[in-house]
């Protein structure tokens, strides 16, 4: 591991952060184009009903849920060059497959079919890519800067969501869904050419404990992260039903405002997680997403959505980098990158939880009751994250 020098400005210690986590700003362009359109494919244009439309939507977080332990154990074991060099190969498979799908949609169930292997390999392409370059920036700049590699992780994660979204639906208003698919094609050409002429960084040494005891050790973090995740799903997956059902416009620029919340707050406030700890900041973070999920049930208007919509994504901000700060200290360096998949595979569980069980809710009850539910589950990842830190607290206090 190439440790940091303390010669190393802002500026460089960014910049080499930067250098790797364009990888993830690829993957999560690719992410973040198909979002605010396949629904909108699935049940208008092939047919299938919004459950359906959920679980389309859904299959990519299973991918991403099976495969992210995996790819943090090989990052450790082979290196993050490697696992991102698969991942952006995954991304560009899944844009061909999309286009093929594109192609299909006389034949409904092919065009599913071919729809649901691209999210499959969409979903590997996001865990081996995201997981990876993380592992690769706290790797160049050191364990010390752990917050701030995951902080601008997340930076590019959501602003790559947020450009994807309208890009997606302009593209497709032009060319169809081959509009979108062929540009996820390109981000995993190019990522997979930059990512290849990278300078590899060496392999940690040293005992790497049983894949049990990770997750004994990162669990706890890893549902609270779960818990608060299931707001950003019910918008990703059903902002666009919700507009269509009040017969309103815009649904994009509300996913937009979500990811602009997300990146004004990460960088303007990324800094307290090292300041207060990252409880603290988890357990106000989840306070203002819950806030935001009420505007967006008891709004009367688009507006009023939209600033739903930026207040969740605010409050959804630094709850991954806080809580994840928390859980790569449970263990060793060289165990770092398997414990870094396990506490992200609880995101994707929740995002591929969210979608089926969102879609089976509003069958029954309306798409009104997600939102309200949706914030019930961030007010129980609010008072596990109160719990956490109350116990470390006594933790600290016992060894004075």
């Amino acid at each position: 591991m190439a440790p940091t020098t303390p010669a190393l400005t802002n500026a460089q210690l960014n910049r080499r952060i930067l250098s790797v986590i364009v990888f993830t700003f690829f993957c999560y362009l690719s992410v973040g184009l198909p979002l605010a359109v396949l629904p909108g494919f699935v049940h208008n244009q092939l047919g299938y009903s919004s459950l359906m439309a959920g679980l389309i939507i859904s299959v990519q977080y299973f991918a991403t849920l099976v495969s992210r332990p995996q790819s943090g154990r090989l990052a450790d074991a082979l290196g993050p060059k490697k696992v991102v060099m698969a991942g952006m190969c995954c991304c560009g498979l899944s844009g061909v497959l999309t286009i093929l799908a594109g192609l299909a949609t006389a034949t409904p169930w092919l065009s599913l079919t071919l729809l649901a292997v691209g999210r499959v390999f969409l979903g590997v392409g996001e865990s081996f890519s995201s997981t990876g370059a993380t592992l690769w920036g706290m790797n160049i700049v050191g364990s010390t800067h752990t917050a701030r590699v995951i902080s601008w992780n997340g930076v590019a994660t959501y602003l790559a969501m947020a450009l994807g979204a309208p890009t997606g639906v302009a593209l497709n208003a032009l060319m169809g869904i081959h509009g979108f698919a062929a540009l996820v094609t390109l981000m995993g050409v190019v990522g997979l050419l930059l990512a290849s002429r990278k300078v590899a960084v060496s392999v940690a040494v040293g005992v790497r404990i049983p894949f049990h005891r990770v997750v004994s050790r990162v669990w706890a973090y890893g549902l609270g992260l779960g818990l608060g995740t299931i707001g950003f799903g019910v918008i990703a997956t059903f902002i666009t039903l919700y507009f269509a059902s009040r017969q309103w416009q815009g649904a994009a620029f509300a996913l937009s405002l979500f990811s602009i919340g997300f990146v004004l707050m990460r960088l303007t406030f990324s800094r307290t997680i090292t300041r207060f700890g990252g409880l603290p900041v988890s357990a106000c973070s989840f306070a203002l997403e819950c806030a935001g999920l009420l505007l967006i049930w008891q709004a009367d208007s688009a507006w009023l959505v939209d600033i739903g919509a930026f207040f969740t994504g605010a409050g959804f901000s630094l709850v991954f980098p806080a809580l994840g700060v928390e859980a790569v200290k449970q263990v060793e360096v060289q165990n770092q990158g398997a414990a870094l998949g396990i506490y992200s595979a609880f995101l994707d569980l929740a995002l591929g939880l969210t979608g089926p069980l969102a879609g089976l809710l509003i069958n029954h009850l309306g798409i009104m009751s997600i939102w309200p539910a949706a914030a019930l589950m961030v007010l129980a990842a609010m008072l596990l994250t109160l719990r956490l830190w109350r116990h470390s607290r006594s933790e600290v206090l016992s060894r004075v």
